[in-house]
């Protein structure tokens, strides 16, 4: 008997040993990150804005990830963004060596597409955003709708691209629920396309990110007055352009209020950042401390403002919060966005 308990108390010994030994040998993120590679997806083209962002950001993002790994960049366009966002929940190692920049639409496009998405937001790990977007509406020069009242007065043809994207579902939104008469023409294949048709008189405005409005043909052409700026689109002004009139302002009744809300909600993460499902607690943090470290650093902060970009850091719990909201939406509400995302 006293053979066999002395068997038993060496062999749990063994065990709370190897036990012992796996907690104190367990890898820090710092050790598990030195020499390896992590891999930034971009859930866009390679020379946007998106693009323009993640390769400013990605050498920061080395620099402060425990370890400093090499940070290299995967271009996958696709599906407004769902491609990447559904490679990355569904398919990416789940060690914190990947990680992606996706498109705002994916935080609520699963939630009232009528399609099977393979992407649920509440399901990654979000880093953050590196900036809040605002849209605003520019209108040609001779154009009859130079401020925010002439919109409800005045037709307006507007150019815009593909059926879901913000250049068209908040003009649709404008006329169904506010009462303004624009046109929208869609099928351009992005903005410098729609530009082109402004000048050439194809169309009178679009709707366009404050972000764009501020470089490029746009800030030249606000400068020499070519275009107005007669409303701009979020869930608060943007200082950038402060004597432009918030469209949310105008809308009165709550329910209506309620859906301009949903819409416009996403654009506080103007380029979220999220890991896969499961990455394990303290690689997590790592990422998200690093996110934010790299989106604070006065260099790279400099570097944007070079290009006539922002940065307004939104964290990854407060980009967890925004995601929580949209899912906690009345369903009114969801079933009136359902009905202005299907096509007529």
């Amino acid at each position: 008997m006293t053979t066999r308990r002395s068997i038993t108390k060496a062999a749990m010994a063994l065990v709370f040993t190897a036990l012992t030994a796996q907690v104190t040998h367990a890898q820090t993120p710092a050790e598990f990150y030195k020499g390896k590679t992590v891999t930034l997806i971009v859930s866009a083209a390679p020379g946007g804005g998106a693009d323009l962002y993640a390769r400013a950001f990605i050498k920061y993002f080395s620099k402060y990830l425990p370890g400093n790994p090499n940070v290299v960049i995967n271009n996958l366009p696709g599906a407004g963004g769902l491609t990447a966002a559904g490679q990355l929940q569904n398919s990416e190692a789940r060690d914190g060596t990947v990680v992606a920049m996706l498109q705002r639409n994916n935080l609520y496009l699963p939630l009232v597409s009528d399609e099977k998405i393979a992407f649920d937001p509440r399901k990654v790990g979000w880093l953050g955003s590196l900036n809040k977007e605002t849209y605003a509406l520019a209108t040609w020069q001779n154009a009859k709708v130079k401020k925010i009242d002439d919109l409800f007065a005045q037709p307006l043809v507007i150019g815009s691209t593909s059926f879901n994207n913000e250049n068209r579902t908040f003009p649709a939104i404008i006329n169904q629920y506010l009462g303004a008469k624009m046109d929208i023409v869609a099928g351009y294949k992005g903005n410098d396309e729609i530009a082109l048709a402004m000048e050439r008189g194809e169309v009178q405005g679009r709707f366009l990110t404050v972000t764009s409005l501020m470089s490029g043909n746009d800030a030249s052409w606000l400068k020499d007055g070519k275009i107005n700026v007669i409303a701009q689109m979020g869930i608060e002004p943007n200082p950038a352009i402060p004597n432009v009139p918030l469209i949310l302002n105008y809308v009165k009744n709550p329910e209506t209020k309620a859906l301009f809300e949903f819409m416009f909600l996403p654009l506080q993460t103007g380029r979220p950042f999220a890991a896969p499902p499961e990455v394990p607690a303290d690689r997590l943090a790592a990422l998200r401390k690093a996110f934010e470290d790299a989106a604070n650093d006065k260099d790279f902060r400099a570097e944007l403002t070079k290009q006539n970009a922002t940065v307004e850091l939104v964290n990854g719990l407060d980009t967890e919060a925004i995601v929580k909201t949209l899912y906690a939406t009345p369903g009114d509400t969801i079933k009136a966005v359902k009905a202005l995302l299907k096509p007529q």
